[in-house]
């Protein structure tokens, strides 16, 4: 498809179909300098103005008038802190300071702040109140969730500017996930259990970048055993999931333990970009060149064509450019495996530095 036949689509696509209309949008909108930030705020604009010309019921108005804003004001809160690496910490608001997953978590939070990583939770007591102890409030964030009943704010992040109220979950598991690197789950209830999922589904799926998920075990009374063996016994031998996807998860004993295996995953794999057909994985130093032909010998079952080769930043990355000293390793990722590409992140994390 040419450029010029991309772009008319694009206003046939994204039009009011009233000449005056978009004229107003887009002069609205002439002083946005980046060209693709301009487009995309043309393209909302234009969906509210659909909004109103389809006469939507108040209700799913009230839905997407809501969510727009928490989105907003969220994403204004989090931007100065967009450097900074972050765990979502869950766990239940129930557990008491005397229940030993307590003491797990406050420590743990205290060991990430000494990793230099920032804690997310929901904010309420429990777990989460933990977490935000040991983190301390400089280091925390707080999703809260207005409920009527439990979800108070605890008194570590109640005060605090980075402490954000959600009306919706959607909107709270969005933010969850978006602004983390990280998921470590200490016992918990339905909304623990929810969190998970959540992420291990979407890790599966592609749908989020892979990341550490740690479920943390109590020292005195084990909690997720029975649930990670429904894992092995009925997903995993029943093919509801394939063996490989054993590995989007993992489990910790010690919140020492735990904090080690969220900053192993990070060793040497940075993070991940698609560019067009190649799937550009950004290390942080680069590997022997025997490193790599043992990657393309491991795992070449995940790769649509060619093989795992090793090179500096794409040109379409620019817009990135506090990452462009990173090595990237580029490939053609067949986009399904994801349960392979965290076991391929492990093996890269467990290479010593290039010759």
């Amino acid at each position: 498809m040419s450029q010029s036949v991309s772009h008319q689509r694009f206003e046939i696509a994204y039009s009011t179909h009233h000449k005056q209309v978009d004229a107003q949008i887009a002069q609205l909108l002439k002083d946005v300098a980046d060209p693709f930030d301009r487009r995309l705020l043309i393209e909302m604009v234009v969906s509210v103005y659909r909004l109103g010309e389809k006469r939507s019921s108040t209700g799913d108005l009230k839905i997407l008038n809501t969510a727009l804003k928490e989105l907003r004001y969220a994403f204004e809160i989090f931007r100065p802190y967009r450097h900074v690496r972050k765990v979502a910490l869950f766990g239940s608001a129930r557990i008491s300071s005397r229940h030993s997953a307590y003491r797990e978590a406050k420590a743990f939070g205290r060991l990430m702040n000494g990793a230099g990583w920032m804690v997310i939770t929901g904010a309420a007591s429990g777990i989460m109140r933990a977490g935000h102890e040991g983190a301390g409030s400089d280091r925390s964030f707080g999703l809260n969730i207005r409920l009527p009943f439990e979800q108070k704010a605890n008194v570590v992040i109640a005060q605090d500017p980075k402490l954000i109220n959600c009306k919706y979950f959607f909107t709270r598991k969005l933010l969850f996930i978006k602004e983390s690197h990280a998921t470590v789950l200490f016992p918990g209830g339905f909304g623990t259990l929810d969190e998970g999922f959540e992420s291990l589904t979407l890790v599966q799926t592609g749908k989020s970048d892979p990341r550490p998920i740690v479920f943390v075990e109590s020292p005195d009374r084990p909690f997720w055993r029975p649930l990670l063996r429904f894992f092995e016994q009925k997903l995993v031998r029943e093919g509801m999931i394939s063996p490989s996807e054993k590995g989007i998860y993992q489990v910790a004993r010690s919140a020492q333990e735990a904090v080690d295996k969220v900053r192993q995953f990070y060793h040497v794999y940075h993070s991940m970009r698609s560019v067009g057909s190649v799937l550009a994985m950004r290390l942080s130093h680069r590997l022997s060149d025997a490193s790599v032909e043992d990657l393309n010998l491991r795992f070449r079952d995940l790769l649509a064509s060619g093989t795992i080769r090793q090179a500096g930043a794409l040109r379409e990355e620019g817009d990135e450019p506090e990452l462009e000293g990173l090595t990237r390793l580029l490939l053609r990722f067949d986009r399904k495996s994801y349960g392979r590409l965290i076991q391929m992140i492990h093996r890269i994390n467990s290479y010593a530095s290039g010759s």
